[in-house]
């Protein structure tokens, strides 16, 4: 462990030694540590963050006491005398005793606990620390198993260093999507409808709807035919891709439809596949860029959903492109270039928003890859040039290929400055052998083609997340749910604000006119906090001269001008997608 991991390992004992001193009949299960943190769950127990100040009292007059965490060594049957009240414990020492001689455990103060170590030497460097957020969590991440509380802290060495990490939360907080979506009415979630499946509202669909149009229209110009395909299929064609067995797990229960069992899918590729095949295929043709906007479902387990960047369906701007080897190298470089064209019209910035990661295959692990030693070096070896020639921002990551190939990652940056996949591009010398896809060569023979799998701006839920958390809400025109509100100042000014209001209609702007019997002031002020791009302002004056008066969203003016104008300007804004 670095030192840090030791520092917040030792926390999470300091932790679960408080909560116990303070509530006797908890039971401290397991308490790890995590990035920028740790945690520790309990069973047994209730508490929430108005908790904290307590605990973490606690645990400042707790340490001052604590002089070492000393090793102690024993036999399995000993560790499950110590902890026979515990059958949490006594769970880990069953695990342990099939792989150790001897359970470690560590004894600070009066607090004993089952641990392998990794601890700082002087228990009063425990000094800097913060107790963050209360949540359920499955013991052993196993729906199957017990709810437990999970309580979240984090430590540094120093007070600053925790005081900057603080501040980077609250911001992170404040910029989450979960927040500002319900704030802005963008989505929600329904108990009843189910967890992890979101509902967009009329707001949240313009985003949706204008990122779809923009995907599409953009993939069309660059030669990607799209096509429409069932959401779901026989359980056979899974298991001829090889996904069933290995997807299982995330995949929902099978359906029994007459004489078939159907399966709801988790990707698009079989039903592309199937496309495929349904005719011969000449080198003449090659590449086939077949793409679609597909709904696809997976099961994420309930303590990994998490808002839009985490959801059990999603609509995936996905494609595959059957291709020949030789043609591998100039389309992965197409694709990349859409994925910068696309990234860059939302604002993001290859190598400061976003950067790309090249998941490697290891050769050893025949159960989870497939064996085909040549054709991984031949498949890693193009993605590997192909990013070294465009000199793309890369590191590598062996083990993280898709077991029927390697394939890049996009990392985009979140807000609290961690990485997340956004969506992948994959390079596939398996599926063609599966599904025995063929083209003919100018030889006349029949030859495997190989397959390239990309998303171009990835799931549109968890975009969604990225864009909402990047702007705050204050999303770029084009994608602004509400781009104009007009604001009459008296009621006199009503059938020219909506006059204003059709002209603007009519010329595909999307607009409200706040008609509510209310100050000029309030009627900025909401237009603000629903964070619309432009309010036009307009009175006696305006009504007069065909003009309105301009403000931003920022609260600046832009002074009056004829509505003509600023019909031609913000159309210029929209149509170029300009980042505002």
């Amino acid at each position: 462990m670095t030192d840090f991991e030791n520092l917040r390992h030792s926390s999470a004992h300091l932790l679960a030694a408080a909560v116990t001193s303070l509530w006797p009949e908890a039971l401290p299960t397991i308490g790890p540590v995590i990035e920028n943190g740790f945690y520790y769950d309990f069973d047994n127990l209730t508490v929430s963050e108005t908790d904290f100040p307590k605990i973490e009292a606690e645990m400042k007059k707790i340490v001052k006491d604590w002089k070492s965490f000393e090793k102690i060594e024993i036999d399995a049957k000993d560790a499950e005398n110590t902890f026979k009240e515990n059958p949490y414990k006594l769970e880990l020492i069953e695990d342990l005793s099939d792989k150790e001689e001897k359970i470690t455990l560590y004894k600070s103060g009066d607090f004993l606990d089952l641990c392998s170590g990794g601890h700082i030497e002087d228990p009063k460097e425990i000094k800097y620390f913060k107790l963050l957020s209360v949540a359920g969590a499955y013991w052993r991440g196993s729906e199957k198993n017990k709810m437990l509380t999970r309580i979240y802290g984090t430590a540094f060495p120093t007070q600053k260093e925790l005081d900057e990490y603080l501040e980077q939360r609250a911001l992170a907080e404040e910029s989450d999507h979960r927040k500002i979506g319900k704030d802005l009415n963008l989505f929600v979630f329904s108990d009843l409808v189910g967890k992890g499946l979101p509902l967009l509202t009329p707001k949240g669909s313009v985003i949706r709807r204008e990122l779809e149009r923009f995907v599409v229209d953009e993939e069309l110009k660059r030669g990607y035919q799209h096509v429409y395909t069932p959401s779901l299929a026989k359980t056979e064609l899974f298991k001829t891709s090889g996904h069933y067995p290995y997807y299982k797990e995330t995949m929902y229960p099978v359906m029994k439809v007459d004489e078939d069992e159907l399966i709801l899918r988790p990707m698009t590729c079989p039903h592309h596949f199937m496309l495929y095949k349904s005719a011969p295929r000449s080198y003449k043709e090659l590449p086939i860029k077949l793409a679609e906007i597909a709904p696809q479902f997976r099961y994420e387990k309930s303590g990994e959903l998490s808002g839009l960047m985490r959801v059990r369906t999603f609509i995936l701007s996905d494609s595959h492109i059957f291709a020949t080897k030789e043609q591998a190298t100039e389309i992965i470089k197409d694709v990349i270039d859409l994925i910068n064209f696309l990234n860059g019209k939302l604002g993001f910035e290859v190598g400061k928003d976003y950067r790309f990661r090249l998941s490697l295959g290891k050769r050893d692990d025949e159960k989870k890859f497939y064996k085909d030693d040549k054709a991984w070096d031949f498949a890693e070896k193009v993605l590997r040039d192909v990013l070294k020639d465009i000199d793309a921002p890369f590191f590598e990551a062996p083990g993280e290929a898709a077991f029927y190939g390697p394939k890049i990652d996009v990392q985009m940056k979140k807000v609290n400055g961690t990485e997340e996949t956004a969506f992948t591009v994959q390079y596939d010398f398996v599926m063609p052998k599966r599904f025995e896809l063929k083209y003919i060569n100018e030889k006349g023979e029949e030859v495997e083609p190989i397959v390239i799998h990309r998303a171009s701006i990835g799931a549109f839920e968890r975009s969604m997340a990225f864009i909402i958390e990047k702007y705050k809400g204050n999303f770029p025109t084009w994608l602004t749910p509400v781009q104009v509100k007009v604001l009459p100042i008296t009621d006199r000014n009503l059938d020219y604000a909506n006059r204003v209001a059709k002209i603007l209609r009519d010329n595909n702007i999307r607009v409200e006119v706040d008609e509510r019997n209310e100050t000029l002031g309030a009627k900025i002020r909401n237009a603000q906090n629903e964070k619309v791009a432009y309010m036009l302002i307009v009175g006696d004056k305006e009504e007069k001269s065909d003009a309105v008066s301009e403000r931003g969203r920022s609260g600046k003016d832009y002074g009056v001008h004829p509505l003509e104008k600023f019909v031609e300007d913000i159309k210029k804004e929209i149509e170029e997608k300009s980042i505002n």
